[in-house]
């Protein structure tokens, strides 16, 4: 069993320093120095747009000042990780989502705003979009881990619910993370249980992609995505996040990289995940 040890966890710390956006370096020192969680927080409100939503790429991929969905989510998760769940920047986030919320009680992926920035070319958006359940689950489930009690949880958890109902769903790779973040958190266990029960098998199929593996799914193990995998592909899957460890200390990217600043962005990001990841397996001994 590979278990990354201090030296490792040094170089991680240098390539943070050469390489990683502020927010990302807080992010490290918060969990892996002993650092304040104030200073993640802080740098998290230069991304805040008026309308409470969030831009100006903390989603590295989308460049724009605007405000969109996915962004809000990455700011729910920091805030989380600040200890912050009761920020108000929590409820700003879920009106914001209410007032692009679709007629379904979904949000869409991305919206039409994206094409006056730079942008990856994936983010792509019709006219007028509609409500879709990447990233409407990831943001409704991360906004009930913060316990939030805005009125746009009401109907866009009943269009997560619908969804996860539907006999004919047929997830890509996002649609099961956003699914797994909506029933780890959603308050109706019983209801999470049953419907993770019945859907195991179609997002079992549907859990990888080219630039995905199963530590992505399960990135901690007592959620719903580590029930997807058997111990030996998780044991072996940390073995090799421990081997792809770059001998700079950071973690690379297996996506496409469409301008060069999106690398060394998203791998600061990713290093502080895998790290996170590393750590509640108890494969991290510093």
């Amino acid at each position: 069993m590979n278990v990354l040890h201090e030296t490792g966890l040094a170089r991680a710390a240098e390539f943070m320093r050469h390489n990683g956006r502020l927010i990302d370096r807080h992010r490290f020192a918060l969990h892996f120095r002993g650092g304040s969680a104030a200073p993640v927080v802080a740098a998290l409100r230069a991304y805040e747009n008026p309308d409470g939503g969030y831009g100006h790429a903390l989603e590295p991929d989308l460049r724009g000042e605007a405000s969109q969905p996915v962004p809000a989510q990455h700011a729910l998760q920091f805030l989380h990780e600040a200890g912050a769940d009761d920020d108000p920047a929590v409820t700003r986030i879920a009106g914001y989502l209410a007032s692009i919320t679709t007629g379904d009680g979904g949000v869409p992926f991305v919206l039409p705003t994206v094409r006056d920035a730079p942008h990856g070319p994936w983010w792509q958006a019709p006219d007028d979009p509609t409500g879709t359940i990447n990233p409407t689950a990831t943001l409704a489930g991360m906004l009930h881990r913060a316990g939030a009690a805005h009125p746009w949880l009401g109907p866009a958890t009943d269009f997560c619910w619908r969804y996860l109902e539907a006999p004919d769903a047929e997830p890509g790779a996002y649609d099961v993370l956003a699914v797994l973040t909506f029933l780890d958190h959603v308050p109706d266990r019983d209801r999470a249980e049953a419907a993770f029960t019945r859907v195991r098998d179609v997002l079992a199929v549907h859990a990888h992609s080219d630039h995905q593996g199963p530590l992505d799914f399960a990135p901690e193990p007592d959620g719903h995505g580590r029930r997807l995998f058997d111990d030996d592909v998780i044991d072996a899957a940390l073995d090799a996040l421990i081997d792809a460890q770059d001998d700079d200390g950071g973690w690379d990217v297996a996506f496409p990289i469409w301008t060069p600043i999106t690398r060394p962005e998203w791998r600061g990001f990713v290093t502080v995940e895998r790290l996170r990841t590393l750590r509640a397996y108890g494969r991290l001994k510093p």
